[in-house]
């Protein structure tokens, strides 16, 4: 698989039928593999973040879900076929899951959230096998408690259910860290960090109108409802200065 390189962060260059074909081959195997989910708020935090960046290097699959990271490829001359998000790519591997009868983990967002993502999947999706579910709050790896009892207790749980797809969702970086840290005790086929996917299927958040997905606007409708994100969509044309004025920063 081709990958862009910015700011060293490698980004493979498909689109959402590409990945697709992908995760349904990792779905073949007798593996776990990982798969990441950047914007450009990871992109620029992993800039100057060594462990954060190589992570994510040495994940599986890496999925540019971010309009920035499209626009600055191309003015890199490096341009990504186009935008990737986790939350399609979610739904994907449920479409995929109701075909095969798949065993699906649910891990994060708060008490009740999981569960209630797990009931409206089986409502769409009634093939899967919903086999275990769990909250984001607990102490391990992701916050500075390696194999804290919460910890191996939840992996003991989730190899118990025998999944074979994990969605995790704590949030940027710890979902990152916490499967970089546990992949290799963990069983199942295919573990993706897809972040707020967990709050869309639970109800407790909606995502943007289509027409503001197709425009790649996505950010704009979520600072219109929440204009407390300022803080954190300033990073998007403080990217795009970095790839305009800097040397070799996409390759």
């Amino acid at each position: 698989m081709k990958k862009v390189s910015i700011f060293g962060v490698k980004i493979n260059n498909i689109t959402l039928d590409e990945a697709t074909e992908i995760v349904e081959k990792f779905l073949g195997e007798d593996r776990l593999r990982t798969i990441y989910t950047p914007n450009t708020e990871i992109v620029m935090a992993a800039k100057d973040d060594e462990n954060l960046k190589k992570i994510i290097n040495e994940s599986d699959l890496v999925i540019p879900d971010g309009i920035g990271l499209i626009y600055g490829s191309r003015i890199g001359k490096k341009p990504l076929k186009e935008r990737v998000t986790g939350v399609d790519l979610s739904i994907k591997l449920l479409e995929i899951a109701n075909k095969k009868g798949y065993r699906l983990y649910l891990l994060g967002g708060k008490d009740g959230v999981a569960k209630r993502a797990g009931e409206n999947i089986l409502k769409e999706y009634p093939n899967i096998n919903i086999v275990g579910y769990h909250h984001g709050y607990f102490k391990g790896s992701h916050i500075g408690y390696k194999d804290h009892e919460e910890e191996l207790n939840l992996i003991d749980n989730i190899n118990g259910a025998k999944p074979d797809i994990i969605f995790v969702g704590l949030g940027f970086p710890k979902q990152e860290i916490w499967i970089a840290e546990n992949k290799n005790r963990l069983n199942g086929r295919v573990i993706i960090g897809n972040g707020g996917t967990m709050d869309i299927l639970s109800g407790d958040s909606k995502r943007a109108p289509e027409i503001f997905q197709r425009l790649g606007l996505e950010w704009l409708y979520r600072l219109i409802k929440e204009p407390s994100r300022i803080k954190r969509q300033i990073v998007l044309p403080k990217f795009i200065f970095n790839v305009l004025f800097s040397k070799d920063v996409i390759q």
